[in-house]
């Protein structure tokens, strides 16, 4: 089931984004979308009959001016986006994910585990903390694990909170999708790699991060962020020439109503291109790829207040369009 949101006056930034799309009964396939919330199956426009959204990753110097064409096209046919389910708009072979890349999240972090004896006035850690972030941008590496395809799901529709998840969490996440192979590249060059952005929602049981039977190991990301749906993806992607600076946008998630998350990238440690960079330095990125950039302050750990049955999430990031999930209990 899905809950989709209000129609806005304009979707996503720039003349079109990329969805996957399928009408009902029918199969997937990879569709061109118009700020006005019309889309275009790609199949029958580019005349390829069994193309894929990966397909078009793979391809993107290629396809890219066609796709600018085919939606400066006034004669293209184009059907209501109302007519069509929505899924995750790209199925990568790797997800890479990001934590502490936000310096106010860090920040309080750091102030409310304070050590045992420490009696500074909250001013004076603060301060030490923000001191440990600038030498950490400056100096240090980013800190990303590896997640599952088989934890994406659509951004409309319903979660499944685990019933063995005891503190299931919200993480909004501004997401690149690779568009070339990428290995070893520089950060000067990262964002060339880049074929779009995306909206993610990086769920997080927080009972189960760190194995309590074997704490010398540390994080259990597997078990923690992996479940089936757990990362809410989409709804478009958004060619990253329509998005001006990917530093300068707005992450917004809403419990029921109530803003949680409101933060910028501008708080980010290490920016896209920092964490595209890095990333490919060890590993081979490949198109349709996602690399997760971390979230900001405001998770449910934050407020003391954790996901639930019946609980719904909007989610926005500037000119990226918003996604809408509901929380459903697994059935026992």
């Amino acid at each position: 089931m899905s809950v989709k949101p209000e129609p806005a006056s304009a979707l996503f930034a720039g003349p079109f984004a990329l969805a996957t799309l399928s009408a009902p009964g029918g199969p997937a396939f990879p569709a061109l979308v118009t700020p006005d919330g019309r889309a275009t199956a790609l199949r029958v426009a580019l005349g390829e009959p069994g193309l894929t959204m990966r397909q078009i990753m793979e391809r993107w110097d290629e396809i890219l001016p066609r796709l600018r064409a085919l939606a400066a096209d006034p004669g293209a046919e184009r059907e209501p986006l109302a007519d069509f389910r929505v899924h995750a708009p790209v199925e990568p072979r790797q997800v890479f994910q990001s934590g502490a890349n936000y310096r106010r999240h860090v920040i309080d972090l750091h102030v409310a585990h304070r050590a045992p004896g420490d009696d500074r006035p909250e001013e004076e850690r603060r301060a030490e903390a923000a001191e440990i972030m600038d030498r950490r941008a400056a100096e240090d590496l980013p800190y990303v694990f590896i997640g599952l395809p088989s934890a994406l799901t659509g951004p409309y529709d319903d979660v499944v909170l685990p019933a063995w998840a005891d503190k299931p969490d919200w993480e909004l996440e501004l997401a690149a999708v690779i568009g070339r192979p990428a290995h070893r590249v520089t950060v000067e060059e990262a964002l060339e790699y880049v074929a779009g952005y995306t909206i993610a929602n990086d769920l997080t049981d927080r009972a189960t991060v760190f194995r309590r039977d074997m704490p010398q190991i540390g994080t259990d990301w597997l078990r923690s962020k992996n479940a089936p749906g757990f990362t809410p993806l989409g709804p478009w992607i958004v060619p990253r020439e329509s998005i001006a600076d990917p530093g300068d946008l707005r992450l917004t998630l809403k419990l029921n109503g109530e803003t949680m998350q409101d933060e910028s990238t501008k708080d980010m440690i290490f920016d896209v291109a920092r964490m595209v960079s890095y990333a490919s330095q060890t590993a081979r990125l490949l198109p349709g790829d996602l690399v997760l950039t971390g979230s900001p302050a405001g998770n449910g750990m934050h407020w003391g207040r954790l996901l639930r049955d019946g609980d719904v999430m909007d989610a926005a990031i500037t000119g990226l369009g918003t996604q809408r999930t509901r929380c459903v209990a697994e059935a026992s």
